[in-house]
């Protein structure tokens, strides 16, 4: 067992440090929300006072962050976390399971190699209930040596560990993905959208749907019109799984990755824009299935 330093105990890495206290881990983490640091004392961690004082000595360390600037400034600042990892002399484990730009995770990568470090981009899909539940997907950018030394810890957090490339390439596997199901949860919305305008029930439409070509991961488990999946957000109200601005903020990803590089993706560019207005809406905090409830309510306003 290992003592592991946790920076940033939101949503997602709250469940995540959990589960590595069940795992058997000493678990020192820190976040700024203090409802975070008593939701991990209560799991069994040991909240930190600074992410210094949480990652000092630990045999891993592990950050879940909101974007990329917070990540280079976090590790690469001066009394940052690889200053921290460099001095404490046992040749931590560095995995960054944050959702940013491939340029930040290869930067970070760059400059924890010149401290004689190896680091891991390990961005995850599953939402909460894949964190609270560990069976998240680690999709995981750096060379062997980091993946092999990391995939335990990332185990007792995952079920699906899958080493993409090299560094940055974790990231660039999650945008892709994530860029995908942003599309097809709109494509969900719309099918059963028109489905219910033309009279179909809506059970029984799901039920072909799901079993013939128009099949998907967003219509099968996140189901975004409410009734036919129960433990789908939308019959909850659309509390969140993964959030509208998380999902907004990947598409942005994905479309300044599409520009970069001069790839096409109309229909990428569209659902960003979908999400956008689902956020200027006020359903930022919603789960991004909520576009079901968007398109109902511009067909709403459209029939006055």
């Amino acid at each position: 067992m290992a003592v592991v330093g946790f920076v940033g105990l939101g949503n997602m890495g709250g469940p995540m440090a959990a589960n590595l206290v069940k795992a058997g881990h000493t678990v020192r983490g820190f976040d700024l929300s203090p409802a975070a640091l008593e939701a991990l004392a209560k799991a069994g961690g040991h909240p930190a006072a600074s992410a210094t004082e949480a990652v000092k000595g630990a045999d891993a360390i592990v950050t879940m962050l909101p974007a990329g600037q917070h990540v280079r400034e976090v590790w690469m600042n001066q009394g940052g976390l690889l200053e921290v990892a460099k001095e404490s002399g046992n040749d931590p484990v560095l995995i960054d399971s944050s959702t940013i730009d491939v340029d930040s995770a290869r930067a970070v990568a760059a400059e924890a190699e010149k401290a004689g470090l190896s680091m891991l981009d390990a961005p995850v899909s599953g939402g909460t209930i894949g964190a609270t539940e560990a069976t998240l997907t680690f999709m995981c950018g750096g060379d062997e040596k980091a993946f092999e030394r990391a995939k335990p810890f990332l185990q007792a957090m995952g079920r699906n560990i899958v080493h993409a490339g090299g560094p940055g390439a974790g990231q660039a596997a999650k945008i892709c993905n994530n860029m995908m199901v942003g599309i097809c949860m709109v494509a969900a919305s719309e099918g059963l959208l028109l489905a219910d305008k033309l009279g179909l029930d809506r059970q029984k439409f799901w039920d072909i749907a799901n079993t013939s070509s128009g099949q998907s991961f967003a219509l099968s488990k996140m189901c975004p019109a409410p009734g036919p999946v129960p433990s789908a957000a939308s019959n909850r109200d659309y509390a969140p799984g993964f959030m509208t601005m998380l999902m907004l903020k990947d598409m942005k990803l994905s479309q300044a990755a599409a520009e970069t590089t001069g790839t096409p993706t109309p229909l990428g560019a569209l659902a960003t824009s979908f999400y956008q207005s689902i956020a200027d809406a006020g359903m930022e905090r919603k789960d991004f299935s909520v576009v079901f409830r968007w398109l109902a309510e511009q067909d709403r306003k459209k029939l006055g």
